[in-house]
């Protein structure tokens, strides 16, 4: 049984993460119940340790919202598998990465560093000593304590934006804000960086629409 439930499920480290294939001509439980075994007992000290970012390879199979949420409640199960897409070569009406802004939910913690290409929102806190580096734009549903970088690829049109923002540093392209000591701003809830003349500047929220596109 053991050895029947690994192969509907394999793994497969790349330079951007781990690519996760799924069988497509098994049954959709069968499925979760491999994935929960290859994260709970079968590769346990491979699926552990710093931020890692998942690929979710269904082949030829397609799912539903609900099964693809499934497949996200076991992931979330260890903390630093952070799901980056959820492809299938058949209907697209699963999760795809191109063209949508794709949220990201976790925790980044001291030493941890999240990159992201595109935009990015995060549902979740960045804690001191903890990064994120992203091409795009950065939208985070938390507190932002740690360093965020956005338009890393030299994109000046980016913002960055947090429900709580008292970063150690924010960057925007190749332009490093000031101080949040030095922003004038008493509130640190609902703000956004953007990047206008050559300056970083610090605003509330509800004037996002003057400044996007």
């Amino acid at each position: 049984m053991t050895a029947e439930r690994k192969q509907h499920v394999t793994l497969k480290g790349t330079k951007e993460g781990l690519v996760f294939r799924f069988e497509d001509t098994c049954e959709f439980e069968e499925l979760l119940s491999s994935l929960r075994h290859m994260l709970e007992e079968s590769h346990v000290q491979i699926l552990s340790g710093p931020i890692v970012h998942v690929y979710m390879k269904l082949g030829k199979r397609s799912i539903t919202e609900d099964q693809e949420e499934q497949i996200r409640d076991i992931l979330r199960t260890k903390g630093n598998l952070l799901i980056q897409s959820i492809e299938s070569d058949g209907l697209k009406d699963n999760y795809s990465q191109q063209g949508k802004l794709n949220p990201i939910k976790g925790i980044v913690r001291s030493g941890q560093i999240l990159e992201h290409s595109g935009d990015l929102l995060f549902l979740g806190d960045v804690n001191p000593g903890g990064s994120i580096i992203c091409t795009g734009s950065i939208y985070i549903l938390g507190a932002l304590r740690g360093m965020a970088h956005a338009g890393c690829e030299g994109e000046e049109t980016a913002i960055i934006a947090a429900s709580y923002m008292r970063p150690t540093q924010l960057r925007i392209a190749g332009i490093v804000s000031r101080s949040p000591d030095e922003w004038g701003i008493e509130e640190a809830h609902m703000e956004f960086a953007y990047i206008q003349e050559g300056v970083m500047q610090i605003n509330k929220l509800n004037h996002l629409h003057h400044i996007l596109p």
